[in-house]
This record gives structure tokens, C-alpha cells and sequence, in this order.
């Protein structure tokens, strides 16, 4: 058996123009143990895993990896070098076998010139990495029938059949159910106890002390501190991630009304959601707050019928939907701008002007035909009432600005005259101006009397936005706060991340 491997990181520095993402972070990191990498985003955490992984190269600093200094232009050079990382997108191939995936590039050969594969040989060596992972999958399966859970312990498997010394985990439980967790946790003892330096990146503070032997802190892109798992109450861990925060005050005319716009019984995905029950009132901005995987963004895929549901019922404006669809929740007053804007919310290469008219096409073409007439006052509507910032609305709309893109996915969707609208991280990758032009937007529509369900990882902008809170860790409602009594930013961030004794 190696012995245990050594991770030395002495003041890495990463500067962008205009922004330092990680200053003078430095640490020692032994063999055998797991490092729960802990801060809320923005702290540092991936431009850090970037610097490790090779992705992006440093300003300043440097990398040891067992007393040798090292640096790489790429992943692959750093994988060579014994630093290997598993992201949350899985790079699986699906038609692939296990044992495919596991040896990818790194087959065994046999024949004249090792020209041709030895499957046998190959299967054997997977079969012997995956009983030292404890991973029970047959390798000649196909990636393809396995389970989430199932494919991101292959995942970890690929990553220790490159012989690495350092194993770097994003979010590894991110999108697995909880009877998938169980059984990954085993996979990442067993890298451990290869002597590995293990680097666990999450948001959940119930995995923590099922795993964890130490917890390494980034704020603010500066490395507060690594301290032991016996050290690392909740209180503890939360006061190194946020320090002093200032919350903002939402405006006092936001009046919630009596009426009842959105309810949802009982709403269930399976290894989703399960139970969900809330409601919001005519001029309200209810926050949902959950962690990554909490299932936030799938609630409200299943509410505006982007997904399918497995039981309960959405009432909207007072009529009971039991199978949500697009069309018909669009069509009952509601609407949603997604989470990933890019892929989800925009047609990138198009005009900024068509942009802004999807979701009313119906409403603003006449017989099928969209002409300049019909359509240029409802951009230029939708243009200065949400101060987007646009040289000619002809231009693709990958030409504006992070902020003023998400502007374009608010407008097409206030285009269809919603009286609920679901934002979900409306304020993501974009400046603190833009940001608070988008809060500006939502008030906006409370005045207005239109109900606002709003999800944020940033849970300070749920303080600062919202009239009330519910509370989503693992698929369920867990609490629900007035914002008034949730004056802390701790307690919240406690509450998300989750019971440490569960």
C-alpha cells in the first residue's frame, strides 16, 4: 500500500480583470482523509477546484502534490500528475459498459503489437477496482441502465483507475436520492482509506458528518480556515462561510393581498419532491430555500408543468389542474423563467426582438404571421419599462450582457399578462446592479398585484426580497418563516443545509 498522499497549496492567487476570484489560499491537505469544502457561492470554491484541476491557470502560487511542485495547462495534465476531479455533469458515455467508461483510453491489449482489445483482461481489471471501491455493478452493463446514484459511483471509479492522488468531488450527491447517498459515502470511504486526499464539495450539512474529517472554509474568495470535524458545530461552520452580512429592507408598500392566486396539495415526483403543500397570495413574494438538490428547481418545473407529476394538485386563480402542462398553466395566468437562461429561457443566435415575443407569439402574430408592425411596440414596451440595454433589438441576443438577458427572458414572459409568475435564480451570473434592477422588476409586479414565487441560492436575497419563506431540505417543505423573524442569515443558511443528527 502507498502511503498516504500530500496536498501542499501555498498562497494560490487568481485574478480576473477587475475581480481577485481566489487570494493567497493556502493549505495542507494529507492522505486519508476527507476535506469537507464548505462556502456559499461566489466564495472561491471553483475557481479553486479550477486551479487544482488545471482548468485555469493561476496568477500566483503554488501546487505540491507529495513535496513536488507541480503545474499544468490542462485537466489531462493534471490528472497526470495525480489530481483528479469528478464534476456534477457526468462525462459518461452511455452506450458504453461499465468497464468501458472505467478504462476509457486505457484498455488492455493483446495480439501482434497490441493492436487489438482484451476485452477479458479489461473486464477483470475493472471487476478488481470496483471491489476495492465496494461497488457491486456488473462492468458489462451498459451506463446507460444505471441508476443517477449508480453512474456517479462509475464516475469516482474512473477517476481511482487513474491511480490519483488527489480526488476532488463537486457536489457528488447533488442529484441522487437519499437511498443513493448512502451508498456513494461507502465508495468515498473507500478512496480514503486508499490513502487519497479527498476534497468534498457540498452544500449539505447533514452529509458533512458522515464523511467529513475536516472542514476547509472560503469567503469572499479568502481561506478562513480548516478546522477538525469535532470543532465544526453548525454555528461554527456558519459564522466562517458569511462573517458580518448586510441585509437589505424590501420595500414597505408591497401589500399581500387576501386572495389566494397559487396552491399546491400534496405534490409529488418521486425522487424528486414528495408532500409539497404551499400557497401564495395575490401581491406576495414567497422564497423557496434549499440548498443544491434540495428540489427546488424540480417543484417548480412540476408546478408549471415543464415536468411531469406524480400526484397532487396545483389550483391556480382558483381552477384545480391535475396534470400541469405549459400551454395550460400559461394559459390559467401563470408563467416561469427557468433557471438555466441560456439553454432553457433564450434562442441565443436570434434577435433580441424575437426573444421577447416567444412566449406571446400567439397573442401578438396574426394568422401565423409576425410582422415588424405588430411586433416592434411590444419590444420596445418590454425594452424601456425593463431598461434593457440594447444598441438595436435586430442584434442576437447573446450580445447583451448577463443582466440584460435575463431582462429579456423576464419580459417575453410578462408578454403573456401573468398574474403568478415563478422566477428561479433570476439573479445568477449577473452584477449587483442588474441584480437589483431584477428586484426592482419583482416589487414591481407585486405592486401590481401579480404573485411571485422566488428561488435564489443566495439566501440573503430571499431576506431581502420576499414576504415569506418555506424552507425545502431533501424534497420537502421543512419550515416556513415570516421574513420579519428571519433576521438572520445564519439561521436560515442552518436551516437549508440541514440537520446534522439526520
Amino acid at each position: 500500500m502507498k502511503s498516504p498522499a500530500k496536498l501542499e497549496v501555498r498562497n494560490l492567487t487568481k485574478v480576473y480583470p477587475g475581480t481577485r476570484a481566489l487570494q493567497d489560499f493556502s493549505a495542507e491537505l494529507t492522505g486519508g482523509k476527507v476535506y469537507a469544502l464548505l462556502g456559499k457561492n461566489g466564495s472561491g470554491k471553483s475557481t479553486l477546484v479550477k486551479c487544482l484541476s488545471g482548468a485555469v491557470q493561476p496568477t500566483s502560487g503554488e501546487i505540491l502534490v507529495d513535496g513536488v511542485e507541480v503545474a499544468f495547462s490542462s485537466p489531462a495534465e493534471a490528472s497526470g500528475l495525480g489530481i483528479a476531479v469528478v464534476y456534477q455533469e457526468l462525462s459518461l458515455v452511455l452506450d458504453f459498459t461499465v468497464a468501458e467508461n472505467i478504462l476509457l483510453g486505457r484498455y488492455e491489449r493483446k495480439g501482434p503489437w497490441k493492436v487489438w482489445i482484451d476485452w477479458k483482461r479489461t473486464n477483470a481489471r475493472a471487476e478488481v477496482l470496483l471491489k476495492v471501491l465496494h461497488i457491486d455493478i456488473p462492468v458489462t452493463r451498459k451506463v446507460s441502465a444505471l441508476s443517477v446514484g449508480q453512474r456517479q459511483m462509475i464516475e469516482i471509479a474512473k477517476a481511482m483507475a487513474q491511480d490519483p492522488r488527489v480526488l476532488i468531488l463537486d457536489e457528488p450527491t447533488s442529484a441522487l436520492a437519499r437511498s443513493e447517498v448512502a451508498s456513494l459515502m461507502e465508495v468515498v470511504r473507500s478512496a480514503r482509506d486508499a490513502g487519497v486526499v479527498v476534497i468534498f464539495i457540498t452544500h449539505k450539512l447533514n452529509e458533512i458528518w458522515g464523511i467529513a474529517d475536516y472542514v476547509t472554509v472560503l469567503r469572499d474568495s479568502w481561506h478562513i480556515g480548516t478546522v477538525p470535524l469535532a470543532e465544526a458545530t453548525p454555528k461554527v461552520i456558519v459564522e466562517m462561510m458569511f462573517g458580518e452580512t448586510k441585509i437589505h429592507t424590501r420595500p414597505r408598500d408591497l401589500v399581500v393581498g387576501s386572495r389566494r392566486r397559487l396552491e399546491v396539495k400534496n405534490l409529488t415526483r418521486h425522487g424528486k419532491y414528495e408532500n409539497v403543500s404551499l400557497h401564495v397570495n395575490e401581491g406576495e413574494i414567497l422564497g423557496i430555500a434549499g440548498m443544491l438538490g434540495s428540489g427546488r428547481t424540480e417543484l417548480l418545473r412540476g408546478i408549471f408543468g415543464a415536468d411531469p407529476i406524480d400526484s397532487g394538485i396545483v389550483v391556480l386563480n382558483g381552477v384545480e389542474i391535475l396534470k400541469p402542462s405549459i400551454p395550460l398553466m400559461k394559459r390559467h395566468g401563470l408563467a416561469m423563467t427557468p433557471e438555466n437562461r441560456k439553454e432553457e429561457g433564450l434562442v441565443q443566435m436570434l434577435p433580441i426582438a424575437d426573444n421577447l415575443c416567444y412566449a406571446s407569439l400567439n397573442d401578438i402574430a396574426r394568422w401565423g404571421i409576425l410582422t415588424a408592425k405588430r411586433q416592434d411596440p411590444v419590444v420596445r414596451r418590454w425594452i424601456d419599462a425593463l431598461q434593457i440595454k440594447v444598441s438595436s433589438p435586430t442584434y442576437p441576443v447573446s450580445s447583451l450582457s448577463g443582466g440584460n438577458q435575463q431582462k429579456v427572458v423576464v419580459g417575453n414572459w410578462l408578454n403573456t399578462d401573468p398574474t403568478v409568475v415563478i422566477v428561479d435564480e433570476p439573479s445568477r451570473g449577473i452584477d449587483v446592479q442588474a441584480k437589483y434592477q431584477i428586484f426592482e422588476i419583482l416589487w414591481d409586479l407585486s405592486r401590481r398585484g401579480v404573485s411571485v414565487v422566488f428561488v435564489s441560492s443566495e439566501l440573503e436575497e430571499l431576506l431581502e426580497v420576499c414576504h415569506r419563506i418555506v424552507v425545502m431540505e431533501a424534497g420537502r417543505i421543512t419550515k416556513e418563516i415570516p421574513v420579519p423573524e428571519a433576521t438572520s442569515i445564519e439561521e436560515l443558511y442552518t436551516l437549508c443545509m440541514g440537520d446534522p443528527a439526520s
